[in-house]
Formats: structure tokens, sequence, C-alpha cells
């Protein structure tokens, strides 16, 4: 009986393996037929394009061309008259950005077997996210942009699309900082990227009153959601962290650790505009983290400032004095969302209660 057991736990364990491995067969198969498909795609183009410039066909053969496709490969989708428009249109839009290398194209590693040298991860990019990029981006630095988080990412199109919305091109690196002061080199060039301003958060479905488990399960649901906001590379490491410097008590608002910096991130969130003395507290926090928590592999601690409201001088200003990396950006909730509809969400003051009240509770308990 125990060798049945035994022999039925290993097949268990090798079964959860081999399910894995199916699994990252199929997504590497995905991918890889997503990549020829487009790199179809891209050669297709390119004939559309030499046909129409050297035989003089006009557009009307693209219907032809559809039909045609279409009879001989039922079971293809992407041969319809508006999605071969796309084809071109694509093939178009990109062509001069590889041919031309002085333009500022994305890292993208490889390049392909087709006319011109594309990099091989442009094409691993599923077409429905192309297709959003080149219906929502104004420009080419903006549709490159894209492109590159889309790939650092693994971002879904529902993302894509929302982070095309909250217009991350704008806002990505914009904080107020003393970064460049502050940090090396190429630390301080990546801190500054990571940051953006504002910062958007969907804080929907808190409410006024809640028990001290939904409020738990809420916030771990509402840092899930805030992680996609603050990028890849933070890990969270808690809220309302506990910090005893001179007998004294402490809690930091929100502290995380940045895997590709090797630094933990403060960030303290205030309902109320820019004030400097809320740097003071900041660059205090930042200073019992490094003395407390950091190891010889940490870099210095950064810290993070997001107000409801800023006063870009003045912020400057305060930290031309502080010797700790600080940034400081501020936060937007639904901006594009009516004032009806913004009136039933909760304030900035809810969000920062909602971080200092569990702790508090525990406190009185």
């Amino acid at each position: 009986m125990s060798n049945l057991i035994q022999v039925n736990n290993d097949y268990v364990a090798w079964i959860g393996e081999l399910k894995v491995r199916i699994r990252q067969s199929q997504i590497k198969a995905a991918v890889k037929v997503n990549t020829e498909l487009l790199q179809l795609y891209w050669q297709l183009g390119s004939d559309i394009v030499e046909k129409q410039k050297n035989a003089k066909w006009g557009d009307g053969f693209l219907k032809q061309l559809s039909q045609d496709l279409s009879a001989e490969f039922p079971e293809m989708n992407g041969f319809s008259l508006r999605n071969i428009e796309r084809i071109r249109k694509w093939y178009i839009t990109y062509k001069d950005v590889f041919l031309n290398t002085t333009h500022p194209v994305p890292q993208m590693e490889g390049s392909s077997n087709t006319a011109q040298a594309v990099p091989q991860s442009f094409f691993s990019i599923p077409w429905g996210h192309h297709i959003l990029i080149m219906q929502r981006c104004k420009d080419m630095n903006m549709a490159l942009f894209y492109i590159q988080q889309t790939l650092e990412n693994n971002w879904s199109r529902t993302v894509l699309d929302w982070q095309i919305d909250s217009n991350l091109y704008e806002r990505q690196g914009k904080a107020i900082s003393n970064f460049k002061r502050t940090l090396p080199t190429p630390q301080s060039d990546l801190a500054q990227q990571i940051t953006k301003d504002p910062y958007i958060i969907d804080i929907m479905g808190v409410r006024q009153e809640m028990q001290e488990r939904e409020l738990e399960e809420h916030l771990d649901s509402h840092i899930s959601k805030y992680l996609l906001e603050l990028g890849k590379g933070f890990t969270y490491y808690g809220h309302q962290v506990h910090l005893r410097v001179g007998n004294e008590d402490f809690y930091i608002d929100q502290l995380f650790y940045h895997v590709r910096l090797h630094c933990y991130v403060v960030i303290e969130l205030k309902a109320t505009a820019f004030k400097p003395e809320h740097i003071g507290q900041l660059n205090f926090y930042v200073t019992a983290v490094n003395k407390l928590m950091c190891t010889e592999h940490d870099n210095p601690t950064i810290g993070l400032l997001i107000c409801k409201d800023k006063n870009d001088v003045v912020a400057e200003y305060t930290l031309q004095g502080v010797d700790s990396p600080i940034g400081v950006s501020s936060v937007d909730i639904f901006d594009s969302l009516t004032a009806d509809f913004k009136s039933a969400l909760p304030s900035i003051e809810d969000i920062e209660n909602e971080l200092r009240n569990p702790k508090q509770q525990e406190g009185e308990a």
C-alpha cells in the first residue's frame, strides 16, 4: 500500500512538471507562430508597396488580392481587405525606421530574414498589439516607446490599452528629483526612468467603513493594481512598515524593493499638496531604512513622495539641500472620468487612511 502511495506521489509530482513543460511549450509555439505570421505580413506589406510602386498597381488590386488569398486559405482570418490594408500601413509606418539607423529604434535583439534588418523581437508582439499602437499613437517616438514597453513588460492588449489611455508616454520619468546629484550616473538614469508624474491610481471598490479583514483583502488587491502602475521591477515589501529609532516607533506608508536598482524604495503618500516639510519626514525614513535594513549588497535607498498636487519650483528648491535620493510626483485618480462618476470615488485622503488604519487598528487592539 505504501508503495502505491509512493508511486502515486511520484506520479503527481511528475504530471505537475509535465503540465508546466507542456504549457511552456504551448507558449513558445504560440510565440513562434506569431513571429512567423508577422514576418509573413511584413514581407506581404513589402511586396504590396513594391508592386504599387513599380508595376503601377492601384489600391483596387488589394480587394482582388484579399479575395484570392481568402479563397486559397479559408482557415486563415488575416486576409480580409481591412487587414491587408492594415498590413500595408504597418509596413509603410515602420520600414524607414529600420532602414534609418540614426532613428532611436528600441534596443531589440536579433534580426529577421526579411528584406530589411528588422529586429526579431519586433515580430514577437501580437498583431492586435501592433494594430492598437498604430491606431492610438500620434507619432513614431510614441509608437516605439509602447513597442519597447510591451516587450519589456509582456503586456496584454488590455494593459497596453490602459497604459496608452493613461498617457504613460508623457508621464514616464517625469518626477522632480535630485537623482543626478545624489546617485552615480547609471543608477541615477534608471532611477529617474522608473518614476512617473502623475501616478494614476485605481481604487474602485473602497467603502467608507470596512471590517479589518475586508480592508486587508482590499489592500492586497489594491497593491496588485498599484504595482502595475509603479512598473516593472518593484517588489512589494509592505505597508505601515514598523521602524524602531531611538526607542520611538515610526511607520513607513509603503516600502518596496526594486530588483533592477537593487535598493529599497520608500513611498510616502500625502493627501495634501506638496509642502517642504514632507521631504524632511521622507528623508528621515530613507536614512532609517539605510541604517536598519540595508546590507552591503544593497544600493542607497530611494524615497518617492506622491502628493495630491505639487508646485514644481518649490519641490526643486526643497530638494536642493537634500543629500538622500528623493523624487516628488503627483497623483491623479481617474481624471478622465466624468465628474458624476468621480464624485462616487474615494478621495486621496481615503487612500492615505487605507494605508495607515490597519496598523493603527492593531495598536488599539
